[in-house]
């Protein structure tokens, strides 16, 4: 009995002995969980000075991009070194904010750039008056994506004007100066009622843009909205105010009609007597009613 006693207890000390004297087990427990990673800004912070850099392509010619070859936009909505582009529109055209005044590259006219606060303290570059946007779904230096996008988002040329499309490839020819005087009558549809036309019937506009008895439509604007002009004063047809009748003298000494101090123009797209396809374009091109106003559409 004591020999069986002895032999346990030797065996119990030999396998505590082995356990103390062989190396610590290492732990498999899975580390404990880390904090996750911050979510990233929906827009990295501008740190420096934006830089404005020309682009080229064979439709739109020159047009102006970042320093990374992004191309940037304007939107007609806005007025001058004013956004109007916030929330969700802004969320779709970023707008190109800079920390300190915008450099101009090789081609650009630094005297054009400027900057415009926005409502939460960033600072928005503009050139020629008009805020610089990007667009969300140009994804490529080059890309154009943007371009006439709802007839208001428009690439912008050198000399701080809005690039059509329409009319980049070809430059339509000067129009022949007019024969005699302008004659300004009334048409009319179920939708607008009366509005003004020319003596053949053609539609005639109005541009919230311009100013009383000034015109800012001019180079390819003009092409796509060519203006009512005049060889003397025009003739007020039935129905017209004859006292609301004017004219306007514009850059290139042509004599452009007014009405109610607003210049009158075609839309290029209108191609039939009675056409109104230039209405509400842009929420800045309308018809124009026999007081002389703006005709919006119901």
């Amino acid at each position: 009995m004591k020999t069986t006693r002895f032999i346990v207890s030797t065996l119990v000390g030999l396998v505590l002995l082995a356990t103390a004297c062989s190396p610590q087990a290492t732990s498999t427990a899975a580390p404990p969980p880390t904090e996750p990673a911050t979510e990233p800004a929906a827009v990295v912070p501008v740190t420096g000075e934006a830089m404005i850099d020309l682009a080229e392509n064979g439709e739109l010619g020159s047009f102006l991009v970042d320093d990374k070859g992004m191309t940037l936009y304007l939107f007609t909505k806005d007025t001058p070194n004013t956004t109007v582009c916030y929330e969700k529109c802004a969320v779709a055209w970023p707008p190109l904010l800079t920390t300190g005044d915008a450099v101009a590259g090789e081609g650009v006219d630094a005297s054009l750039l400027g900057t415009t606060e926005r409502t939460d303290g960033t600072v928005q570059v503009t050139y020629n008056g008009w805020p610089l946007y990007y667009y969300e779904k140009d994804t490529a230096p080059g890309d154009v994506t943007g371009q006439n996008v709802g007839d208001v988002w428009f690439v912008v040329s050198p000399a701080g004007e809005m690039i059509n499309t329409a009319a980049a490839a070809t430059e339509a020819p000067a129009a022949a100066g007019p024969a005699g005087p302008a004659t300004v009558s009334l048409g009319q549809n179920d939708t607008l009622g009366s509005f003004l036309v020319d003596d053949k019937g053609m539609t005639l506009y109005l541009f919230t843009k311009d100013t009383p008895n000034t015109t800012v439509c001019y180079e390819k604007c003009a092409v796509a909205w060519p203006p009512l002009l005049t060889a003397g004063d025009a003739v007020a047809g039935e129905g017209v105010d004859a006292s609301l009748l004017g004219t306007t003298e514009r850059t290139d000494g042509t004599v452009q009609v007014t009405y109610n101090g607003w210049p009158l123009y075609y839309y290029e797209k209108d191609k039939a007597p009675g056409d109104v396809v230039g209405q509400d374009v842009g929420d800045v091109w309308y018809v124009v009613s026999a007081e002389g106003n703006q005709v919006t559409t119901p």
